[in-house]
């Protein structure tokens, strides 16, 4: 009978290896081991297959234990998105060895290895892919750091891969990003690092401010400082809205980037000219607040500038390094930014009543407060703006991401003159879900701002010191990308600490810190009384001690020997009831729980039992 068991056992155990294959039951807090709906949607609907190459130095990670167990679980991510692909997903997993056809193969792919300098080996560690119409792209080494983006970041390489079409970005800009005549001297002047390095990665059309058309095939608007549109304009951008166009949008209580009003003659029309910009109308539809009258100054955030020629730089409230502290990390646009400058930015806040999702992606630190715009109108010293500032203790949002059902800012139909095709109803309600980007300043995309261009050999080359242009390349991005895409948002880290394990050893440290700090005071002044009875013990001027002196110098060696003795035993109780809390559990897992189950097994037998001896015969 028990060779009869044991062989049943092992074939259900076989059968249902086969049988049940890729059955799982995710039981993890946050769901870490689910794909969301938006992968998901991106796999079953690719086209073409997709052949993923996974280099892994094996014997390399297996020298580091968190990239090895990273490996495991990129390794498991990739397994189930080609299982769950109906064999669209090649996938090939690849050891490369030096000096081997893999290792040229990887570098070819794009993917790159990280030198270890313990073995002088080198470690490969990323995801290269390509599809059928030579189409390539990588992730060059998958960074532990990054672990949360983990989907995010091979959902869109295999989106981009599926669908290998540059977005088509519609661009509309009051500041001068484009190639334009400069006013003042009447030269041409060179288009923005940003706006150029953009025409490089998406297919960018320029929009006129007096006659919006936003084409089908446009897959994000960009508007930089859309000042003074018309209601014609406004009513354009409300309608690509409504059918669930992507919008970023760069407004600006005071842009010191706009040069309206600019006159060779007369050099002061452009410093008192009006320099912001503001949708009311539509950002107000889109759920969004945005007052011009208020620059966020900061005492925490603000940078030094020049002031004037011989003196030395100055705070200035209303230029801003934003950090680390200030981006909300849960998110894939702002999570791998370390710094962002920002000049004379305001405020953004939901609006009361709104339906839509208000996500805060910049921030202010809480030494921030509002600054009247007005102040900011010929400041010829950033010193002033301290004065009579005070803190709100208050972060203010600088830039979020809005997303929802929203309503039309032209509820009563379109504008006067604007007609609309035969055929085409104007929207009152969204169509699609709005993704709206808006940040709260223009300034941030000016190049002083974030880059600094040098020579070399007659070529000029951008050097950037911020992070304000990969915060705009992200943006527009993640926008371009297909909805599935854009849900795809940053997962909880799959490294789990001992959260209840960490609170006891700080409520330990707390408790048994001042007893510590009370015994060493002690010790340290039992020590300095007893080397100088030692040195009078010593002293040739002193042949020997007196009895009393004797008895005082045995109680203070005794003394010491408690100290110490009290003091280990004061930091062995640090750990004390983290002990008990793994002896608990320990209990609890060995004795408790196998007794409940063999109880509840019991139970159920007997129940079954007394069913089958009442069941009539």
């Amino acid at each position: 009978m028990l060779i009869a068991l044991a062989a049943l056992f092992v074939a259900l155990t076989v059968l249902f290896g086969y049988a049940l294959r890729g059955w799982r039951l995710d039981l993890t807090q946050n769901h870490l081991y689910t794909t969301s709906r938006g992968t998901q949607h991106i796999v079953a609907s690719l086209k073409e297959p997709i052949n993923l190459y996974f280099f892994l130095s094996e014997s390399a990670a297996s020298q580091f234990p968190a990239i090895k167990n990273y490996a495991v679980r990129v390794r498991e991510f990739l397994e189930e998105l080609a299982q769950r692909s109906n064999g669209k997903i090649r996938l090939s997993v690849v050891d490369p060895q030096p000096f081997s056809e893999d290792e040229d193969r990887a570098s070819e792919l794009g993917v790159r290895p990280m030198p270890l300098q313990q073995t002088g080996t080198q470690l490969y560690f990323g995801l290269a892919a390509t599809n059928s119409t030579d189409g390539r792209d990588a992730i060059p080494f998958f960074d532990p750091a990054k672990e949360e983006f983990l989907e995010y970041d091979v959902a869109k390489l295999i989106n981009q891969l599926g669908n290998p079409k540059k977005p088509v970005v519609a661009w509309l800009s009051s500041l001068p990003m484009t190639p334009t005549v400069d006013p003042e001297t009447g030269q041409m002047r060179d288009p923005s690092t940003l706006y150029r390095q953009a025409q490089e990665l998406f297919t960018v059309r320029n929009l006129d401010a007096q006659n919006v058309k936003i084409d089908p095939d446009v897959s994000v608007l960009v508007l930089v400082h859309p000042k003074a549109l018309s209601d014609a304009a406004q009513f354009a951008i409300d309608q690509y809205a409504l059918r669930g166009g992507r919008l970023l949008v760069f407004v600006d209580p005071w842009a010191e980037q706009d040069r309206s009003g600019a006159d060779p003659q007369n050099p002061m029309a452009a410093v008192s000219a009006d320099k912001s910009s503001h949708l009311e109308k539509l950002l107000t539809a889109w759920g969004v607040d945005f007052d011009i009258s208020k620059v966020v100054g900061d005492q925490e955030l603000a940078l030094q500038v020049g002031s004037r020629p011989g003196e030395p730089p100055v705070r200035h409230l209303g230029i801003l390094g934003l950090n680390a502290d200030s981006f909300n990390r849960s998110d894939v646009i702002t999570a791998g930014l370390s710094t962002i400058n920002v000049a004379s930015a305001g405020a953004l806040a939901p609006h009361k009543g709104a339906a839509v999702k208000f996500e805060p992606l910049l921030q202010s630190s809480a030494q921030a407060g509002l600054i009247p715009t007005s102040r900011f109108v010929m400041l010829f010293d950033p010193a002033t703006l301290e004065d009579g500032f005070k803190p709100s203790g208050q972060r203010y949002t600088i830039g979020a991401r809005v997303s929802g059902e929203i309503k039309s800012a032209f509820p009563d139909g379109p504008p006067a003159g604007v007609k609309l095709p035969i055929g085409q109803p104007a929207l009152k309600a969204s169509a699609k879900p709005l993704n709206l980007i808006v940040i709260a300043d223009s300034d941030m995309l000016a190049d002083f701002m974030w880059v600094r261009t040098q020579s070399f050999l007659g070529q000029s080359i951008a050097q950037a010191f911020a992070n304000n242009g990969d915060f705009a390349f992200n943006a527009i991005d993640n926008l371009s990308g297909s909805s599935d895409l854009i849900s795809v948002r940053g997962r909880a880290s799959f490294t789990r600490p001992f959260d209840r394990v960490n609170a006891l050893r700080a409520v330990a440290e707390s408790r048994y810190r001042a007893k510590e700090q009370e015994l060493e005071t002690e010790l340290s002044s039992t020590e300095q009384k007893l080397t100088s009875l030692e040195s009078a013990r010593n002293d040739k001027s002193s042949l020997i001690l007196t009895p009393e002196q004797e008895k005082e110098l045995d109680r203070f060696q005794q003394e010491k020997l408690r100290i110490r003795k009290e003091l280990r035993s004061v930091r062995a109780g640090l750990d004390q009831e983290i002990r008990q809390l793994g002896g608990t559990l320990k209990f609890i897992d060995i004795i408790v729980a196998p007794l409940l189950l063999s109880i509840l097994v019991g139970l159920i037998a007997a129940w079954r039992r007394r069913r089958q001896q009442a069941a009539p015969l």
